[in-house]
């Protein structure tokens, strides 16, 4: 039985569902970029980093991130060669965000919409919220006060 997949981080999702090629005839085929794969292009080809440096900002090993890689690259191929529609979704994926913690009740939470902050808790409703930061608390200590 093969290992099962570990998740994959991702910094930045998308903000739109995908491409269309302008003109040509209208195709029922569109190739699916899973988000991993959109990440691996993004790190590699837009922000220039090294498969070493990208494979370890989404949490995996190299060899990992250049298959992956090898396979978007096929993908944005297919679509560029064929003129087919490129659409973003599925994956083995977690998307970093925003964490915010109560003053009140102490929870932690996340808020998935980069555009917009957290406005109150997602456990007390109360509005007395802040932006977490790690490096103000400890979390192995906020977690045993906890139990």
């Amino acid at each position: 039985m093969p290992r099962p997949k570990l998740i994959r981080k991702v910094s930045n999702p998308p903000n739109f569902k995908g491409f269309k090629p302008i003109g040509g005839p209208e195709n029922t085929h569109v190739v699916v970029m899973n988000y991993e794969e959109y990440e691996a292009i993004r790190l590699s080809d837009y922000e220039l980093f090294g498969q070493m440096r990208a494979s370890s900002q989404m949490g995996i090993s190299r060899s990992t991130f250049a298959r992956i890689y090898e396979s978007a690259r096929r993908k944005v191929a297919l679509s560029f060669t064929q003129g087919l529609p490129i659409v973003f979704e599925g994956g083995k994926v977690y998307f970093d965000s925003e964490w915010y913690q109560c003053n009140d009740c102490g929870s932690l939470f996340n808020h998935h919409d980069r555009e917009t902050l957290a406005n109150e808790c997602s456990l007390c409703c109360s509005k007395n919220i802040e932006q977490f930061s790690d490096e103000s608390d400890d979390v192995s200590e906020r977690n045993l006060k906890c139990k």
